[in-house]
């Protein structure tokens, strides 16, 4: 733009000739939909003025970064639900910051019960469980006031005590607790007056399985699946909470597909996500080659991982949990990222925190399912537990391997991002100049990692926008086509080693 000049001088004008850098998008964020124990975010119900999870805050997508984070804000790790699981084993093998979408909350392990006095006005005392419970799990407590209303008899599941406020008080001491009183639960919270005779029941609500409407959710309200269509950092998607309830019968393998082809779908429409699928629990090889050939339509944005793994469980409980892989593979996902790159396979990792598999694999079950894209996890004797994987549910062989499709999510999603100062320009020659040079740029810094094939630049990608891709026909309808070309590298999956005999230096080859 020329100013006019009015008086002689010198006069300094800024032009911006450089060029725009475009900066590589990350690729490691993961949404987890599932369900947790609580949520710190709660309101008061207008019915019973308690304080109740806030449904539609609990199910909007929650930043964090840690997994002590997660634990102050949903509760921590549970016996009868996946993503707690997944979330540690997605922490422990390297994941970063991620979004939580709590579509359910199944309530404490520990719950405990405020008792109101015989007014029905204020708490008398706190009965608390004291092991973590199972959702299958009941303690009845039936109080029982007597006339003289000095002393009330307390029934906990057979076991009976005859006691008076005062006496409550001076067995919990100086912490108001009595917890050697009775065997399952401890008493707190102890006030003046008598409880509200009555028979209470302390435990958690059966868990229902997953519905495709429980995940789906609402994008207008930024809740569940769809809420997450507004939040463009979001690379990987995973549901391992769909498994919760899942049994072996045509209307449950229907549910799992129902709401994992959602995923699919969803990642199809934003076109710059990938989710990772689980496999149901239980399954033999041939079953989850039929699984899998189930799908309708095979994705590039997905993988399908294969059997569960065992993993301590730190829930309360003893010995070993099974879980889906999802959480742990897509923790894997980030540690390959962060250290090598996504033009990297994220396989031939060991996976940390799982000490065994539901099932353990052999090389002749993974040539049944290789060729299907069904990624096996595999226990190597002095290898520990690795992923032994690295293909998407398609069929084309373009679009074979993970880390293709993953490169292919990251620089298309850069250029978007990039190129949005080129909207409303003038549609000519110099700016296709700019265009290429800052498109050549980027690419060039994703060529030096090592992300595409090539000894130089030229063999590795071009760039094309001039005269014979932008025609006045297409200038005429306000387009500006820009034409870029990659060569990935690809895994090497197959390695072949060539032995022979050799006769010596002088012998003929």
């Amino acid at each position: 733009m020329t100013t006019a000049l009015m008086t002689p001088g010198v006069y300094v004008q800024e032009v911006d000739k450089g060029t725009k850098p475009i900066e590589a998008v990350g690729t490691s964020t993961a949404a987890f939909i599932g369900m947790t124990k609580e949520a710190s975010t709660k309101k008061i119900d207008p019915k019973t003025g308690a304080l109740i999870p806030d449904q539609d805050v609990l199910k909007k997508p929650q930043l964090i970064t840690s997994w002590t984070q997660f634990e102050q804000t949903y509760g921590g790790l549970s016996a009868d639900i996946y993503m707690p699981d997944a979330v540690y084993g997605y922490f422990n093998n390297g994941g970063g910051p991620c979004y939580i979408v709590s579509v359910k909350t199944i309530g404490s392990d520990t719950p405990s019960l405020d008792i109101f006095d015989t007014t029905g006005k204020k708490p008398s005392l706190t009965i608390t469980v004291k092991e973590p419970m199972k959702v299958t799990d009941v303690i009845k407590s039936k109080i029982i006031i007597e006339k003289d209303k000095n002393s009330f008899t307390m029934t906990v599941d057979n076991e009976s005590h005859e006691l008076t406020m005062d006496e409550l008080k001076q067995l919990g001491g100086s912490e108001g607790i009595v917890k050697a009183l009775f065997t399952k639960v401890a008493i707190s919270n102890i006030g003046t007056d008598m409880p509200k005779a009555g028979d209470y029941t302390l435990g958690r609500a059966p868990i229902t399985p997953l519905q495709e409407g429980d995940v789906l959710g609402d994008e207008a309200k930024r809740i569940g699946l769809d809420g997450l269509r507004a939040f463009d950092d979001v690379k990987l998607l995973l549901c391992p909470d769909v498994m919760v309830g899942y049994q072996d019968t045509p209307e449950h393998q229907d549910r799992v597909r129902g709401i994992q082809g959602k995923l699919i779908a969803h990642c199809e429409l934003i076109k710059y996500c990938f989710t990772v699928l689980d496999t149901p629990p239980g399954m033999s090889v041939q079953d989850t080659k039929a699984w899998k050939q189930r799908f309708p339509n095979p994705s590039s944005r997905a993988a399908i991982y294969y059997p569960w793994i065992k993993i301590a469980d730190i829930s309360g409980g003893q010995g070993t949990k099974l879980v889906p892989p999802s959480g742990h593979v897509v923790g894997v996902y980030n540690r390959v990222d962060n250290e090598r790159g996504v033009h990297k396979a994220p396989a031939n990792e060991v996976m940390q925190g799982v000490l065994d598999l539901e099932i353990r694999l052999s090389k002749k079950d993974q040539e049944v399912l290789n060729p299907n894209g069904v990624n096996c996890i595999r226990a190597f004797p002095g290898r520990g537990i690795r992923i032994w994987g690295a293909r998407t549910m398609s069929d084309d062989a373009s679009w074979r391997y993970i880390n293709v499709r993953r490169l292919f999510i990251m620089v298309g999603d850069s250029l978007d991002r990039g190129l949005q100062w080129v909207v409303f320009e003038p549609n000519d020659r110099t700016l296709w100049g700019k265009v290429r040079r800052d498109v050549r740029s980027f690419l060039r810094t994703i060529w030096l990692s090592g992300a595409f094939f090539g000894s130089t630049p030229d063999e590795a990608f071009y760039v094309k926008c001039d005269d014979d891709i932008n025609p006045p026909e297409i200038r005429d309808l306000g387009q500006l086509i820009i034409e870029v070309g990659i060569a990935p590298v690809k895994p090497a999956e197959f390695v072949i080693v060539r032995l022979s005999q050799w006769a010596g230096p002088n012998a003929e080859v």
